[in-house]
């Protein structure tokens, strides 16, 4: 389907038996934050080891033999999703590297805006790159710092860095999470039995069983060493501004965000739309998986019907990537069918968590006329995405953004729906935070929607996503 999709997901674990397993398991729970690669890195008291594969974690980390090759009871772990830096394995993190004082392994999600800027200083001082990720700036800016206790050479590190980014890593003491200043990516602390974890998310504490803490507050760094957890605040103390499309979109629906489920969430929205929709419509019908919760919402507020009446096939994997042309042409066939026995004669309303290009809604739409239904009215859970992302989420450019280029009745006709509506920005935050937007000081990181950028980008602009450069070519790579 046509999603945004998350750069990564991060897991760490300290003092724990099985860790690499553990690990494992957490990334499993983390597959819908990246599916191009996995790795884990862990630490046996002497030696670190690292394996990455590119792939699901199911099918690379199951093995016990490669589990085998990940003793230890500290490891990290992380699942990619490329948004800087070409799909390589060389890619794939956690990155290791030798440092004065001893190793350190560190996996990142989330993207740098002065990754590139920061490179070509270092490579002018004669630092040597090996992978076209902007998470190696961090590890060489480490190396680089003067300083002598490792905790003051990542700080030293972090000052030069702009961007969203939450980080795991581990050294041969300690386990250290580090959230951005304004908290864009996440970041939670968890505990099972006397062994602490640092994640993106819930859902990885509860699939190993660990006790949620608390989320990592925005610009904390916490450090975990001899059963003992340490927090400091390096930076300036800014209110925190959280990702809005990880309560739309991204967090898996059973993970908590500020104390509640992302599935909550999305049902408010839901709930939200329907308060600023007219009554119009026989049936209610999400897009699967996504737009479900939202659907369920709007449906109990109408108090109408909720029918399945979209139908999606969840053993589409990889194969189809680069079909054959006569494949290809029956485009979203592959992945979703209509239920015609819901839908005939229908007037419909479709409800979807987002609209980004547009191009899949147009074939949903299409779908279900070809299938019987007599109007199909499009409602989307969030506001318009206008502007594109720069702080870790693989967004298209402006130019591909489907409302920065259209009016409401232009993206209605493209999408050949008899309506189209949009949950306003007001809506939005009723729906999220129960107060209407903060002008000052915005609850959320929402520029997709007003283009407020906050964080300045130095390597990007509007129009054109600016990658990092690629080692082989020279030339920007996506």
């Amino acid at each position: 389907m046509e999603k945004l999709k998350e750069k990564c997901g991060v897991f760490g674990i300290f003092n724990a038996q099985d860790s690499s397993a553990l690990t494992a398991l957490g990334l499993h729970a983390l597959q819908h934050r990246g599916q191009e690669g996995c790795g884990i890195v862990s630490y046996d008291g002497k030696n670190f080891h690292s394996e990455k594969r590119q792939g699901l974690v199911g099918d690379n980390f199951t093995n016990k033999d490669v589990l085998k090759k990940l003793p230890g009871n500290f490891a990290i772990g992380h699942n990619r999703y490329s948004t800087t830096g070409e799909t390589s394995l060389r890619n794939i993190q956690p990155f290791f590297a030798d440092l004065h004082g001893g190793g350190i392994a560190i996996a990142h999600n989330g993207n740098l805006t002065n990754a590139i800027s920061l490179r070509e200083n270092l490579v002018k001082d004669g630092a040597i790159f090996r992978t076209t990720s902007d998470t190696e700036t961090i590890v060489q800016l480490i190396a680089k710092s003067k300083r002598l206790k490792i905790v003051d050479k990542i700080i030293d590190a972090l000052f030069q860095i702009q961007g969203g980014y939450a980080l795991t890593i581990i050294t041969n003491k300690k386990l250290i999470g580090v959230r951005d200043p304004l908290g864009i990516r996440p970041l939670v602390l968890g505990k099972i039995k006397n062994s602490y974890v640092l994640t993106s998310e819930t859902c990885a504490l509860d699939i190993i069983g660990a006790k949620f803490i608390r989320e990592v507050e925005n610009g904390e760094i916490v450090i975990v060493e001899n059963d003992k957890i340490q927090s400091i605040k390096p930076f300036p103390k800014k209110k925190s501004r959280p990702c809005v499309f990880e309560y739309i979109y991204f967090a898996r629906p059973d993970s908590l965000l500020n104390g509640k489920s992302a599935y909550e969430y999305r049902k408010n929205l839901g709930y939200q739309l329907a308060k600023e929709t007219e009554n119009i419509g026989d049936i209610i019908v999400p897009v699967p998986d996504s737009g479900v919760p939202a659907a369920l919402g709007f449906a109990q507020y109408k108090k109408m019907n909720f029918e399945l009446g979209l139908i999606r096939n969840h053993y589409v994997g990889r194969t189809f990537i680069e079909p054959t042309q006569s494949i290809r042409s029956l485009g979203v066939k592959l992945k979703l069918s209509a239920n015609m026995s819901s839908i005939k004669d229908k007037s419909i309303i479709l409800i979807d968590d987002s609209l980004v290009r547009g191009t899949t809604c147009h074939k949903i739409v299409k779908m279900l006329y070809e299938s019987g239904a007599k109007k199909v009215h499009v409602r989307i859970a969030c506001p318009e995405i206008k502007f594109p992302d720069f702080y870790g989420i693989d967004m298209p450019s402006k130019k591909e953004l489907l409302a920065a280029n259209k009016n409401l009745k232009e993206m209605e006709i493209f999408l050949g729906a008899d309506s189209l509506k949009f949950l306003t920005l007001d809506g939005l935050y009723m729906a999220l935070c129960s107060k209407p937007r903060n002008k000052l000081y915005p609850q959320f990181t929402d520029h997709y929607f007003t283009g407020e950028y906050p964080v300045k980008r130095i390597d990007q602009n509007e129009n054109k996503v600016v990658s990092q450069l690629s080692l082989l070519s020279g030339k920007s790579t996506n």
